[in-house]
């Protein structure tokens, strides 16, 4: 009876350490699950941040095309100013979102990022003085940006800087230069559209 027993609470321990181990086990493999739907969670939140800061850019760039815009000069002073401060309100309220999403960085990484982002200031600096010669060379940079075949010369050096960027950074680059590219071509445009008008107007004054 007593050896009965005995071998009942030595099989009852066992179950108690096996149930237990099982347990553990589950609570592990629960606490994983969990972990993977957080990771999910935590990508498709940075995609979402990601996706509204490139939003908050595109409006910010679609204002100031509005602000710069052949039409915003043709309209009489009074609808201009009524314009533009709408304009600016809507630029000071985009600027108020403010969004960011960043990037985990080795120390080559950060090196190429910083490269990278000097050449392109130094572009926009020749922008200012040359825009013709800085176009060129703006062209020759979003070239090496991008995998398909370009129609211009590919900036080598700084093709092999962006690769050592981050993927992020990476994206984040070639949108830098794209806006810049859309920028000289409506600066480009507006320039020929005055020097036309002037052409004209002088025309006009030759002829009276």
């Amino acid at each position: 009876m007593a050896q009965a027993k005995i071998q009942a609470k030595m099989n009852e321990t066992v179950c108690s350490k096996f149930s237990r181990t099982l347990s553990m086990a589950d609570r592990s493999g629960q606490l994983l699950e969990s972990l993977d739907q957080l990771e999910m969670r935590v990508e498709a939140l940075r995609e979402a941040a990601s996706a509204m800061e490139q939003e908050r850019e595109c409006i910010l760039e679609m204002i100031q095309s509005v602000q710069n815009s052949q039409e915003m000069r043709n309209i009489c002073a009074g609808e201009r100013e009524e314009l533009s401060l709408t304009a600016n309100r809507l630029m000071g309220r985009t600027l108020t979102v403010e969004i960011s999403v960043g990037t985990i960085r080795n120390s080559q990484q950060e090196d190429a990022l910083r490269r990278a982002t000097s050449i392109i200031d130094e572009i926009v600096k020749k922008l200012l003085e040359d825009m013709d010669s800085g176009r060129q060379q703006l062209r020759a940079l979003h070239a090496a940006c991008v995998t398909e075949a370009q129609p211009v010369p590919i900036d080598q050096k700084f093709q092999a800087i962006v690769i050592s960027c981050a993927l992020e950074d990476q994206k984040k680059i070639k949108r830098r230069l794209e806006t810049l590219m859309r920028n000289v071509e409506n600066a480009d445009k507006n320039i020929k559209i005055m020097d036309h008008q002037k052409l004209e107007h002088t025309e006009a004054n030759g002829g009276q």
